[in-house]
């Protein structure tokens, strides 16, 4: 406790995953806890990446490590670059000139000179402040994570990443289907959601109400809902055109509940796509309200993540996490999270995200089953405190020559966050 104020501890997810869990997860924090370690990312907002460190670096506070979070500074060329690196780890073509590199270099060098980076571990997260390591002083092992869909990266942008990824002592991504052929450990770890969060914290009917009331949402038809940042890799126009179909025959409201990250410079221009097919049925939001994101997927009948492209999709987990049904797209990491058929859909296309809609819109018993179904497998899978273990694990893994030791598959596979993470525990 602060006073008045207190933070999230693992103590406090007990009713979710059990007293043997936390139990286990408290003596691993205090064989580090007079560690240090720093989490670089590009924002502070907009997006999981943000959302994740947000409570996770409170969570590694509350055992005793000293967890900061820092995020880097750039011009907007510097973020017109790095959207087009991230574009082009997803498989898009990139022009990759030598004034680009330069840009994005001198920047990457110029956060290096203003920030210390001395502490027992350093986690940089994606591609924007990955060169950090080149220009940094490494007291200890420095991670690499990445949250992007690695599947098919573009050849260019691949080998010119690699000179500085293979720098790093370890990687993380989110998906099997992501490693690639680095001279560096890859671990997997899959994100996670934050119950406690103000995203995801139990609200009121009448709390959901009002917050969507305020906001001048109609609550007279079923409402489909798509949260994201406005990204062209989230399809909203696929999400537009599945929603057409399905009115058709179920009526009920769309309602596109966006952002625009700092760090992406396409996002006004794919927001002011959509605005041409707003009408009283089809809502296109652009605000920072989460208590608004919360109220939206409890209310919805049906949650919609149609990705194109996919680390993870963290809105896929928090919408589960209320009892929602989610049809997602059959991509990267959504479908570790979606059980097809039986906690939501998997569609490959828009006709099959509108016939599963107007499923789900028809049946009430369906979405009670796939919600319920669906909350459980979060609470099994996908919870913050499986995701601190696994950091700590890895933490605890190093050697002083920053290299794993051998033999450590619960880093990588988080067996021993994930197969013990239960009630019954």
């Amino acid at each position: 406790m602060y006073g008045r104020h207190s933070v999230v501890t693992v103590q406090d997810y007990e009713p979710f995953i059990g007293r043997r869990a936390v139990d286990r997860i408290l003596n691993k924090g205090r064989r580090l806890s007079d560690r240090s370690v720093a989490h670089i990312n590009s924002t502070y907002y907009g997006g999981g990446v943000a959302e994740m460190l947000s409570s996770l670096t409170l969570l590694m506070r509350s055992l005793g490590l000293a967890a900061e979070w820092r995020a880097i500074q750039g011009p907007p060329d510097f973020f017109n670059i790095t959207k087009k690196m991230h574009n082009a780890l997803q498989g898009e073509s990139i022009q990759l000139t030598d004034i680009k590199k330069e840009i994005y270099e001198e920047v990457a060098f110029q956060n290096a000179l203003r920030n210390r980076f001395d502490h027992d571990y350093v986690v940089v997260h994606d591609p924007q402040p990955l060169p950090l390591v080149q220009y940094s002083h490494k007291r200890g092992p420095w991670v690499w994570r990445c949250h992007i869909e690695l599947a098919q990266p573009s050849p260019d942008i691949w080998e010119y990443l690699t000179g500085y990824i293979e720098q790093y002592d370890a990687v993380i991504e989110s998906t099997e289907e992501f490693r690639q052929r680095w001279r560096v450990p890859q671990l997997i770890f899959q994100p996670a959601i934050d119950p406690f969060s103000i995203t995801n914290r139990e609200l009121s009917e009448a709390e959901v109400e009002q917050r969507l009331r305020h906001y001048g949402i109609p609550l007279d038809l079923p409402l489909v809902v798509q949260i994201s940042r406005f990204d062209r890799w989230k399809d909203p126009q696929g999400v537009i055109r599945a929603f057409q179909i399905a009115r058709r025959i179920r009526d009920c409201t769309l309602v596109l509940l966006g952002n625009i990250a700092t760090d992406d410079p396409e996002g006004p221009q794919v927001y002011e796509s959509l605005l041409s097919a707003r009408e009283d049925r089809v809502l296109v939001l652009s605000v920072e309200d989460t208590s608004l994101v919360n109220a939206l997927q409890r209310r919805a009948a049906v949650v919609l993540q149609k990705s194109l492209r996919e680390g993870f999709g963290l809105t896929v987990s928090e919408a589960m996490w209320k009892g929602t049904p989610v049809i997602g797209g059959n991509v990267g990491g959504i479908r570790y999270q979606i059980d097809d058929g039986v906690n939501g859909f998997l569609v490959s296309s828009v006709e099959e995200a509108a016939e599963r809609m107007v499923l789900l819109l028809t049946d009430e018993n369906l979405r009670r089953r796939m919600g319920e179904a669906a909350r459980e497998k979060v609470r099994e899978r996908f919870l913050m405190t499986r995701y601190l273990e696994q950091y700590l694990d890895l933490f605890d893994a190093f050697q002083t020559s920053y290299t794993l030791r051998p033999g450590m598959p619960r880093a990588e596979t988080g067996e021993a966050a994930t197969d013990s993470h239960t009630a019954a525990d």
